[in-house]
Order: structure tokens, then sequence, then C-alpha cells
């Protein structure tokens, strides 16, 4: 009970984000829809938050969601990657649209499972099939895609174990800090930023001799290092058109002043400050259009988010990565600046219709601050009662990692709660959250205190 209130408050909203114009376009046939989303973080608690908002959500499963999820919708424990029972339970429950959180599930190909299965293709998916989540799954495939649309992103070269001295020699030519990227997926840490050569070398010895980060390490990515400031653009498109949703600014590394190991993600303010009207006319025009035109060219198949990790270099934007999913903690800003009914939206995507609904945004600033486990992203402890919660008024609290133990939550992960809040710029956002985060306790609960200070 101890976050029902927060929720209720929050839920009887729906009407106020209703998109009057969408709904003409879209139709009747999509009221009284059942929607299975999957994931368990802190992305998929705002999504689901959104999702409930929609005039055509009558019943929402999330799986395997987290305590703040089963507290809105109703938890299935199933893994996201459980292609067969996800069919099987999609089938029996009259699931009508599947929301892809996390990014496995979508490199995994459900996609192409649902699409490629005569009893469930009628089910739209929303996310990018097998081919088009490469643009996260392979670093390399991404670098090459930038490179043949002629999409501005750093000069790379690609190493393997067999390659790996060659890889050694490479980096002597590069001016410091060195950029090393494991190609596969790492859940956020495949990246590292070394200003000593010796230790660069060490480590690309580590990521594909001793296989550092598994699996994902056996290619590794060497860029030239881009010195500016970072942001993330996020984009929902159709394969052909696209909206583009707001930006935001997030913050990767554990300590504050950006020092320490990479996280998944420390805070998150939205929109960008320095983004201004110049910036934005040149990320759409020399990075979105040529990324959506690439697809269409390459015959990828893609109905979802475009998460494009910038990167503004003396006023000009250039292409860090891609992720083919909206970024965590970054949805739990973005998504509350929707006020369009994002379930609209989504079917609109579904019938490549993305063109004809309008896409309305909050003015209101929001900003997150990630509150986590201590001792992550190393080792930390799960299990730690968490109080509070029912205290928070003047904030949203999205759910990562926890679960509920009898009436308690517990944590139950690294990055354990968002807490977002509006403001009339991101500043009052900013101080809004922390605000909130003093009222919660949990033992060795850890935050950054710094988030924002460098706009």
């Amino acid at each position: 009970m101890l976050v029902v209130a927060l929720f209720l408050f929050f839920i009887p909203f729906k009407s106020q984000y209703f998109c009057g114009k969408c709904q003409s376009t879209i139709g009747n046939n999509y009221n009284n829809m059942t929607i299975l989303l999957l994931g368990s973080g802190g992305r998929e608690h705002a999504l689901a938050w959104k999702i409930l908002q929609s005039l055509h959500c009558t019943k929402l499963y999330v799986a395997p969601g987290n305590a703040g999820t089963g507290q809105i919708a109703e938890n299935v424990e199933m893994s996201a990657t459980d292609f067969e029972s996800i069919k099987r339970f999609s089938i029996e429950n009259n699931v009508k649209m599947v929301v892809v959180g996390p990014e496995d599930p979508l490199v995994n190909g459900i996609f192409d499972f649902f699409r490629d299965d005569s009893e469930i293709r009628h089910i739209p998916v929303i996310g990018p099939s097998k081919h088009g989540a490469q643009l996260e799954g392979s670093k390399e495939f991404a670098k090459e895609f930038l490179i043949k649309h002629s999409i501005p992103t750093a000069a790379y070269q690609s190493f393997t174990k067999e390659t790996v001295e060659a890889g050694c020699k490479f980096l002597t030519t590069l001016d410091p800090p060195y950029v090393l990227k494991a190609d596969g997926l790492a859940a956020g840490k495949g990246v590292l930023i070394l200003s000593d050569i010796g230790e660069a070398q060490q480590e690309l010895r580590n990521m594909l001799v001793n296989s550092k980060f598994g699996r994902a390490g056996n290619k590794v990515v060497i860029e030239e290092f881009l010195d500016g400031i970072e942001l993330s653009c996020f984009v929902l498109t159709d394969g052909k058109n696209y909206k583009i949703l707001p930006t935001a600014k997030d913050y990767k590394r554990i300590g504050d002043g950006d020092t320490g190991l990479n996280t998944g993600g420390m805070g998150a303010v939205s929109p960008v400050p320095f983004a201004d009207e110049v910036l934005l006319q040149k990320i759409e025009e020399r990075i979105v259009k040529p990324t959506i035109a690439g697809l269409q060219k390459d015959s990828i198949d893609y109905c979802g988010f475009v998460f494009i990790g910038l990167i503004n270099v003396k006023g000009e934007p250039m292409v860090i990565e891609y992720n083919v999913r909206m970024g965590d903690p970054e949805t739990e800003v973005v998504i509350p600046r929707l006020k369009s009914d994002i379930v609209e939206l989504f079917m609109a995507a579904a019938n490549k219709t993305l063109d004809k609904v309008t896409l309305e945004i909050d003015s209101q600033s929001a900003a997150t601050i990630m509150i986590v486990s201590g001792g992550y992203p190393e080792d930390y402890e799960k299990g730690k009662n968490i109080t509070g919660l029912d205290t928070i008024t003047d904030s949203i609290v999205f759910h990562a990692g926890t679960k509920l133990d009898g009436d308690d939550v517990v944590t139950n992960g690294g990055r354990v709660i968002a807490v977002t809040s509006y403001g009339g710029n991101f500043e009052e956002a900013i101080k809004k959250s922390y605000q909130s985060i003093n009222k919660l306790h949990f033992d060795k609960m850890y935050f950054r205190t710094d988030i924002g200070k460098d706009l």
C-alpha cells in the first residue's frame, strides 16, 4: 500500500493527456485493448504509467515487472526473452499489442518471431526487427550504417582476438583519450574511455583475449575521441515516417563530477538546455532524416524507438551510438513530457500512419535522480527495506530494481528508484527531485548530488 496513493494521484489525468486529433485517425478499433509490456526497470514503469493514461488500454500486463508496476498493472512472472511463453500468454489473454522495453528481446528477434507466426502475427510488436536491432546489437554494424549513409560520426576501426596486437598498434596512432567499445550488448557498461596508452592497450587485451565483457567483447570498436557535450535524441518511427520526442541528457558515471565507473545512468534532464533551435534543426536534417531514409534504403523493417546518442562538438552534432529502445533513465523524463496518448502513437507506428497523428509535448521541464544500491555498479546487496515512498507528493516515483516482500518494498537491483519531477526549468525540477529523495531511505542508499550542475 506504500505507493498506491502516489499513482492514484497521477492516473486520473488520463483525459488531460488525451489527443482528440488522433482519435479520428486511429478509430474505435483499438478501444478496450489488453497490452503486454516487456521489461522490469524504471523505463518500463514509466511506460506503464503512461500507457495506463490511454483511453484505449483497459488491461496492462508487465513481464516480469517490479514492485512499482505491480501497484498499477498486473505483473507476470515471465522472462522478456522467453518467446514461446510470451506467445502462449498473448493468445490466452487476448493481447492486442506487445510493447518491448529492453534491448535483449529485440536483438534476439521478438518482432520477427511474432511476424513469422500465423497465430500471433496480427499482434503488433512495438520494436524493430532483428535486422534493425543490430543498430544496438553490434557497434560495428551501427558504424557501418552511419558511414554508408553519410551520417556524422567518429572515425573507427574494429578488432578481434586474432588482430588484438594490430589494435594495440592502432591505438598509438590516436590522440588520448582512447575509446574502446565492446561490439555486442554489455548492459550499458561496455565502453571504456582511457587516458593512458598502456592502460588502453591492456584493456583491449582484457576485452578481446580475457573476455572482460564476455561474448559482447569478441569484437571491439576503437573510435577517435570526440570532445563535446552529450545529449540524447529519441525518435518514434514506423520505418518511413517519424516523430521526434523531447531531447534529454543523462549522467553515466557513478560519482559526482562525472567520476568513477560507468553505470546504466544516474539521472537525466529534459529538455536539454543547450539544444537550441539551430542545433535541433541540424540534428533533424543531418542525423534523423538520413537515419530513417537509411532504414528504408537498406530494407530494414522498423516499428519503434530509435535512441540516438549524440555529442555536440562546437555546435555540430555527431552520432556516438544508436539504441533501438528508449534509454533509462531518460525515459523517466521524456515520457512524462508527452501529452499525446502513447497507445495511439504506437498504433499509428504499427499501421505506418505516424504522419497522420499529432505529437503534443508538455512545455515543462522534467528531471529524474536515480537512487542506487551501495556498491553499484560493482557488488551490492539486495533485500533492503525502502521507507518513505508514501510521503512523496511533489514527484513521481518510478521503480527500477525493486520487489515486494510481503507488504514491504525492498531493493532488488543496482539501480533502485528514479525520482522524477516537473518544473518551470530544469533547475526547479532537479530541486524538487532532491527534496523528495530526502524523504526516502534504505540501507546503503546512494545517489549523485550534482545532476544538472554542468548545465
